[in-house]
């Protein structure tokens, strides 16, 4: 939930409070109202998820400690650090659960001592203790929002059990603290698993590194260790920093970031990422990010700030919760009063169903069960290498009809190589790579670059060039040993160059969407060389997969027809658009948006941001690769893995689903329970009972999504 109040202040004067106790939309309106107009306060945005609320104040009107002593006024506590061990705490240190087991056993001895006859007033007493223990932390919060002028569920539970001992249902009103008191521990119990699912993702980094600095080893906090400063990370260490191995051969483990589950081979020059694990052997690291701005960073902070993306589901939530509670006091207080006023029935009657109505009425199922779910749901995709960036692109997600994916760099790696090297006259294939390479090795054009590295690849020497002449458009001309040579297109080459069986070759090369390159002189062609983007080897599966799953696939690219029907054909795209300008896709995006309704586009992050943004879910692949693609991309794969893209799609409509099913089993529960309540069908202990367990249920389906 976001307030904002006033105009925008600096990042400087920001705070994020943790908040002790603040598990459901209850206490977060109690904090809610604290902040609200206080002076020095620009804007604050409670996040439930997270336990805490982020604040933008003015210092020099109000001080962190007073903000801090204003929310304790709620009954609950803020803290500038996640309590240590806070969640990992024993069960015996946890003051609720002690009260709880308390107010149990007490309830447990007062009813066998009843049934043995004691007499009433002992029974009585042992009640009553029962209650004002099981009642304490309840009540207080419940007391706290009269003042506050506010309804919530504890108030619900006070009134109910001031009723109930009014009635002199001593038994009843135990009962009632005691399931009710458990009911709530258990659902702060499973808010508390999703929160430790966001704990475990910041505590993959570690919190010191060693760095060799002046010629001496020393460790640092990670906060302290500059940009060029070289880290060392031993077998088995986790990777505490973004780089570029400058000395050593290792494995790294970098499922944490990108999912992957196999480990990477790294050595001087790769890239390694914060969060990673190193395997086997020790590596000398030059440091490219600081902490606040590593891969991982940037992973965590767009879980964290996801809940603040909410779906239309968990808004219907919010507002359902925000009528429910004090819809359903006024409905008592009416059923209490009106059938005794105006019809003469008897007040103890109506005043009995007025309290069952109450206590059926206390939960936070619908209200926790949503967030939950979609919070598990984005941690879920985080573990295995998907930034999700809010719920509203799980639900966007969960509605595509059409997935629209760009070529270079999404379908295919991005980078040329060497497929086909063809000899044609009296040179074998090694001595045409060998010219070739030669020749383009002064050239900065990209398929000279695949040329050079398959000749490296070989462990071919290249020939001394003695005259080096660039024919734009068309190629090269160069002398080698005292004989010309042309290396290019065949624009280059005389017409009586180009023989039958050569022609044959180069329809072929060109027909599967290969870039030629012709090795020859004035009078004949000597050989060719064919080039390509490769395509992803997933490619065909993924896409296989998507279709499978009925979604309809584009492709749109920037390259020529030929190439790109090639392209699609090989992977299994039906239809595909070719030569198109980044404006070209964003009007085919919106089109295709006209015609099938939500469409998503898969992009590389950098030249389609224009096109992401048009469609309804903006997908990035290849994060790790780009800055650019974690910023533009509303879903992000972290890896170069396609195969992940199904994933995103299955999980999407697994969490919407799972919503729709916790809004409705919710909606059930209050649609059975609330009819029973008012006919007297029900009574307080098995309304109770029936209102928990099915909050509990709900909630446990929302957690199915952190498996």
């Amino acid at each position: 939930m976001k307030d904002q109040k006033g105009k925008q202040t600096s990042q400087d004067h920001r705070i994020f409070l943790f908040i002790e106790g603040m598990d459901c939309q209850d206490e977060a309106k109690l904090v809610r109202g604290k902040l609200e107009g206080l002076a020095g306060i620009e804007k604050y945005r409670i996040d439930l998820m997270k336990g805490g609320v982020e604040i933008f104040y003015q210092p020099e009107v109000i001080s962190v400690d007073k903000i801090i002593q204003v929310i304790g006024e709620t009954g609950m506590k803020a803290r500038l650090e996640r309590k240590e061990g806070g969640e990992k705490g024993s069960w015996w240190q946890d003051r609720r659960v002690l009260f709880i087991m308390a107010c149990g056993i007490l309830t447990l001895i007062a009813f066998v001592l009843h049934r043995a006859g004691l007499s009433e007033r002992v029974t009585t007493f042992v009640y009553l203790m029962a209650i004002v223990i099981g009642i304490y932390y309840p009540a207080k919060i419940g007391i706290l929002a009269v003042r506050s002028f506010t309804l919530n569920i504890y108030t619900l539970l006070v009134v109910a059990v001031a009723g109930a001992l009014g009635l002199a249902l001593w038994e009843e009103a135990a009962v009632l603290v005691f399931i009710y008191s458990l009911g709530a521990l258990l659902e702060t119990y499973s808010t508390s698993k999703t929160r430790k699912a966001l704990v475990a993702l910041m505590d993959l980094v570690p919190k010191q590194a060693l760095v060799r600095h002046d010629g001496e080893e020393i460790l640092l906090p990670v906060e302290e260790i500059k940009v060029g400063d070289t880290i060392i990370i031993r077998p088995g260490e986790r990777i505490p920093l973004d780089g570029v191995v400058m000395n050593g051969y290792s494995s790294v483990d970098e499922a944490p970031v990108t999912g992957e589950s196999i480990p990477v081979e790294k050595s001087k020059g790769d890239e390694i990422y914060a969060g990673s694990i190193n395997k086997t052997g020790s590596l000398e690291v030059r440091v490219t990010k600081p902490s606040t701005d590593s891969t991982l960073a940037k992973i965590i902070h767009y879980v964290e700030e996801a809940e603040a993306r909410k779906s239309g589901y968990q808004r219907f939530g919010e507002r359902f919760g925000k009528y429910y509670t004090p819809f359903t006091f006024i409905l008592a207080i009416f059923v209490a009063s009106i059938p005794p006023l105006l019809f003469a029935q008897p007040f103890s009657v109506w005043f009995y169903r007025a309290l069952v109505l109450l206590v059926v009425s206390c939960s936070c199922g619908l209200a926790l069960s949503v967030p939950i779910t979609v919070v598990s749901a984005i941690t879920n995709g985080a573990k295995q290498g998907i930034l999700i960036k809010g719920g509203a692109y799980l639900e966007a997600a969960s509605g595509l009809k059409i997935i629209a994916f760009d070529k270079t760099g999404t379908l295919t790696l991005g980078s040329p190589e060497v497929c086909d090297i063809i000899a044609t006259a009296s040179m074998d294939e090694q001595e045409v790579l060998r010219l070739a390479a030669s020749i383009e090795a002064r050239s900065e054009h990209p398929l000279a670059e695949a040329i050079e590295k398959e000749t490296k690849k070989k462990g071919l020497s290249l020939y001394d060039i003695e005259k080096f002449e660039a024919m734009p458009g068309k190629g090269i001309r160069a002398r080698i040993g005292g004989r010309d040579f042309l290396v290019g297109s065949k624009k280059l080459f005389p017409e009586n160059a180009f023989t039958d069986s050569i022609m044959r070759e180069l329809d072929r090369l060109e027909r599967e969407g290969k870039t030629v390159i012709l090795i020859g002189d004035e009078e004949k062609i000597a050989g060719m060389i064919a080039v390509a983007d490769q395509i992803r080897p997933e490619a065909k599966e993924a896409i296989g997969e998507l279709k499978g799953s009925g979604y309809r696939i584009v492709m749109l690219t920037g390259d020529n027809p030929v190439v790109a029907g090639a392209v699609a054909r090989h992977v299994g795209i039906d239809e595909y658009r070719a030569d198109l300008l980044p404006e070209d896709k964003i009007r085919i995006v919106r089109g295709l948006k006209g015609d099938y309704g939500r469409i998503a586009f898969v992009g590389d992050g950098v030249n389609d941001a224009p096109a992401m943004a048009e469609a309804d879910v903006g997908i990035a692949m290849g994060a790790c690769g780009t800055d650019v693609a974690i910023e533009t991309g509303d879903i992000v794969l972290m890896s170069d893995d396609l195969l992940k893209l199904p994933r995103v799609m299955d999980l999407s409509r697994r969490s919407i689903n799972i919503i729709k099913e916790n809004i409705v089993a919710s909606l059930a529960i209050v649609a059975f329970l609330i009819p029973a309540a008012l006919s007297g069908l029900i009574s307080l202990v098995p309304g109770l009972l029936l209102n928990e367990v099915g909050a509990l249920i709900v909630i446990a389906n929302g957690l199915r999504l952190l498996r």
